[in-house]
């Protein structure tokens, strides 16, 4: 599961350039870039774009939260998440703490519920690693989770989830229908809890 493949086989580019072209073409041609862009293995690009996604959508809600909480930004009506009375420094040591450490675990726990789930159903399944690579290029569009608006939050889970789906599908060689309904549960922790659809859902 933590396997990283020095010359992959198939699989992404490496650096800044490559993470942009890769957020682009996962949200305009899905099943394109599922079918190319997943190789065995090849966990490293997809584990630093998931939390390059993480980095910007958790950033970005500090930051508002710092603003709005000095009077200098108004979210009104909408609520924003508090992160509580933290120096600059201590919500720094959270966001590091948070792409490091919490989403990395996050994604490999969850690919391995996914991993049983996928079991019985899909004789031709890509490997972990692929699921793995699945699940976090399908965070794309949660870049903007951060926003303290209900709406965008849960077009973005919905989104992502979408993405979620295809991958499973065009991976592990699943129709929609049956991709969709062993994605279910993996894609409600990742993007309904995790990236706070659900309780987006709840206030709108």
């Amino acid at each position: 599961m933590t396997q990283w493949v020095e010359n992959p086989t198939g699989g992404r580019d490496r650096g800044p350039v490559a993470l942009v072209r890769a957020w682009f073409e996962v949200l305009a041609r899905p099943r394109r870039f599922f079918r190319t862009g997943v190789g065995p293995g090849d966990q490293a690009p997809g584990l630093v774009f998931a939390a390059t996604v993480v980095l910007l959508e958790e950033g970005s809600r500090f930051a508002l939260t710092a603003l709005a909480e000095r009077g200098r930004v108004s979210l009104a009506p909408f609520p924003y998440p508090v992160i509580g009375d933290l120096s600059p420094a201590a919500a720094a040591l959270l966001l590091l703490a948070t792409v490091v450490f919490v989403a990395p675990a996050a994604l490999h726990l969850t690919t391995a519920v996914q991993t049983l789930l996928l079991a019985p159903v899909a004789p031709d399944r890509g490997g972990i690693s692929e699921t793995v690579q699945v699940l976090a290029y399908a965070t794309a569009p949660c870049v903007v989770a951060g926003l303290p608006i209900p709406a965008v939050r849960v077009l973005a889970a919905l989104w992502g989830g979408a993405l979620y789906v295809v991958g499973t599908s065009v991976v592990h060689d699943l129709s929609l229908p049956r991709a969709a309904a062993v994605a279910a549960l993996p894609a409600l922790l990742v993007f309904g809890y995790g990236f706070r659809g659900v309780a987006a859902v709840g206030y709108l």
